[in-house]
């Protein structure tokens, strides 16, 4: 795939002194639901005052407000938002330059705010229903944090949203910009990969945990009517019904048009329905991937795949979905998209391993699995908690009932912990867990034998290490040493030349 990044429209970054501000209707947008919320509180008083007006009643409105004063309030909270809007856009600027993005914001209490580039964990183009509208976008970068300060620029034209994006994914890479032509910075092509049909959204959402828990419900308000009698205990069950509805509903838009796709930038995330992401994950930025698989979709041979993402952290404030890289998928959807953040499996024959290590049980394909005593805490499970060691990662499998296979590159290792409780001493066994980045996927091995956690812990360690020192550069298409060693090699003998 070629690396060279083309533009359609011209980009350069900012000068120290140069200053842009979003769009001027980005804080109606934010804050559309407070003004129709006043409007409808206002606005109905105000038609109903009319009306009463109408039948010839001159007097106060049913609030016992004169319609003169309710339409008064009702501008003046007009005026308000529309000055505090005002405010919020005038002060509200941001620049990009060669390293670092700057966002100034506030009108009280200001802020100021800056991220270096080549700390960008990953870039969301994001288009709220209402946004879409206005033909704009929210530009939302991580930085390895942990999530704790996510910058975001709400709004901008889209194309804006997305010259920005690669603007700064070009120069987080390390892309060499000709300075003949620093404009020619565009978002990078994309080569498609796969995309789940609606079909499949649908059913993952209906053979769920929220399926379970609504028949509960439903048979324990059955229960609860027969004994009863009165047919009014339903009533208590609607808000709970109305919460799974809601659940169903936001599972459904949230996945719906599902995409994954691949370029220079790293990998493409396209889903949504009302409010539609693009969310890119730039190579390198993965830090763990752990695939998932529950009893009720083991029929169809679903899994879901999550990652940890320096900058994501544990995604609490978007419910999980940034952190999912595939929501619903087979087996084959999962290694091509696991083949995509770790391209480097570090054994021949990588579908047979992570398929042993994904549906277990036993030692096959070099996992290492509990040993006997371990039946006497964990009589179901002790032969699907197990490990492998590749060339370039560690593979940690639990669970028998609910499936986990949890993946850590060795050189995105954090620490490492083996855990021992009196029963696991007396029973010679030990926990062992590996700390990747905040985030959904905790990778640990259950009740293994006591000298295989140790073994286990100190070659993990320098296996560690030695991946830290080799590991390659953060800049993914920047030159190399040897490369950029050539180059000025050449450049000196073309002087002499001269």
């Amino acid at each position: 795939m070629s690396n060279q990044l083309v533009s359609e429209q011209p980009f350069t970054t900012d000068a120290p002194e140069s200053w842009h501000r979003v769009h001027p209707v980005s804080p109606l947008v934010r804050g559309w639901v407070a003004v129709v919320a006043v409007l409808f509180i206002f606005g109905r008083n105000s038609l109903e005052t009319l009306f009463s007006s109408s039948l010839g009643n001159s007097g106060p409105g049913p609030g016992g407000a004169p319609a003169v004063l309710v339409l008064a309030v009702v501008g003046a909270a007009v005026v308000i938002f529309g000055v505090s809007f005002f405010l919020q856009w005038r002060f509200t600027r941001y620049q990009v330059t060669d390293e670092h993005v700057h966002i100034n914001s506030g009108v009280i209490f200001r802020q100021q705010r800056r991220a270096r580039i080549d700390r960008v964990q990953a870039i969301d183009v994001v288009q709220p229903l209402v946004a879409r509208a206005f033909g704009l976008a929210e530009l939302k970068f991580e930085v390895a944090d942990g999530g704790k300060s996510a910058m975001k620029l709400s709004f901008l034209k889209l194309a804006e949203a997305k010259r920005l994006r690669a603007a700064i994914l070009a120069r987080a890479a390390g892309v060499v910009i000709d300075p003949q032509a620093p404009q020619h910075i565009q978002e990078a092509p994309e080569t498609h990969i796969l995309a789940l049909k609606p079909a499949r959204i649908f059913g993952a959402a209906i053979f769920s945990s929220t399926t379970v828990f609504a028949l509960i419900v439903v048979v324990a308000s059955i229960v609860a009517l027969e004994w009863t009698g009165h047919p009014g205990i339903l009533v208590a069950a609607i808000p709970i019904f109305i919460g799974i509805g809601a659940q169903y509903w936001k599972t459904i838009t949230g996945d719906f048009n599902f995409r994954v796709a691949v370029s220079p930038d790293g990998v493409r995330l396209h889903y949504g329905m009302l409010e539609t992401r693009a969310q890119t994950i730039p190579p390198g930025r993965v830090q763990a991937v752990g695939i998932s698989q529950g009893p009720i979709w083991r029929p169809f041979g679903w899994y879901r795949v999550h990652v940890n993402v320096a900058g994501y952290g544990s995604d609490v404030s978007e419910g999980g979905s940034r952190t999912v890289m595939l929501p619903v998928g087979t087996l084959d959807e999962v290694m091509a998209v696991l083949g995509l953040v770790f391209p480097n499996p570090g054994v021949e024959n990588p579908f047979e391993v992570f398929a042993a290590g994904l549906q277990g049980p036993g030692n096959a394909q070099g996992f290492v699995h509990s040993p006997r005593s371990a039946r006497w805490i964990d009589p179901l499970a002790w032969r699907y908690n197990a490990f492998r060691a590749t060339d370039t990662a560690l593979l940690c499998r639990h669970g028998r009932f609910f499936r986990r296979l949890q993946v850590v590159p060795h050189e995105r290792t954090q620490s490492l912990v083996l855990a021992q409780g009196p029963l696991m001493a007396a029973l010679g066994l030990v926990n062992f867990e590996l700390h990747s980045t905040v985030g959904p996927i905790r990778p640990v091995v259950h009740h293994m034998a006591l000298a295989a956690g140790r073994a286990l812990f100190d070659e993990q360690a320098a296996r560690a290490a030695t991946a830290r020192r080799i590991h390659n550069s953060e800049r993914w298409l920047a030159p190399s040493d040897t490369a950029a060693s050539s180059q000025l090699d050449l450049s000196k003998e073309q002087q002499r030349g001269d």
